[in-house]
């Protein structure tokens, strides 16, 4: 991971923690189908109004167990959740929210080698296990805009795809696709 965005990481990790330490009400929580994906995750709500969330959940993973290959994938997620019972983190929400991702990976002997972010909405159900313990479905679907280095394993991209001793983006685009989907398992702290 290059210093850059581990510097950046950081600093988002920072301000989310030090905004968090003055709510309300703040939960923290992990989506377990991530987990057993091998994608390392963790994310923060936190309560802004009688019937919202606000949310950040942030993922990485170094070696996925669909492709060994694989050299990482991360990415933030924010979103705004509106919950129709009345109560934040309870029962029925519908979410607004947003994707930022790089990835380096390798899939069917190809090399994907970029960034991509994009918007969508989530649908939702929050069951309250306990006072302080949360289970949280979700999935959401949303356009995704992708910008990346897109190369069969054994070709000469930096050769090729060099303009001027840098080397450039060969593929673009856009889809429609889940943006997040998901059991999570969250704990509320204050």
């Amino acid at each position: 991971m290059n210093y850059e965005l581990k510097k950046f990481l950081l600093l988002l990790w920072a301000v989310v923690a030090s905004e968090c330490a003055h709510a309300q009400l703040l939960s923290v929580g992990t989506d377990m189908a991530a987990d057993a994906l091998m994608a390392p995750n963790m994310g923060f709500e936190l309560v802004t109004g009688e019937r919202t969330t606000l949310g950040l959940h942030a993922f990485y993973c170094a070696k996925p167990w669909w492709e060994s290959e694989t050299k990482e994938i991360m990415g933030v997620q924010p979103e705004l959740r509106y919950f129709f019972s009345g109560r934040p983190m309870h029962k029925h929400f519908v979410g607004v929210g947003g994707i930022a991702t790089l990835y380096d990976m390798a899939w069917k002997g190809k090399i994907y080698d970029g960034m991509a972010a994009g918007a969508g909405l989530t649908f939702g159900y929050v069951f309250n296990l306990t006072k302080r313990l949360n289970i949280d479905a979700h999935a959401g679907f949303g356009v995704i805009v992708y910008r990346h280095k897109e190369y069969y394993k054994y070709d000469n991209y930096d050769v090729d795809y060099s303009i001027g001793g840098r080397t450039r983006s060969n593929a673009t685009g856009y889809f429609l696709l889940p943006t997040r989907i998901g059991v999570s398992l969250t704990y509320i702290l204050k």
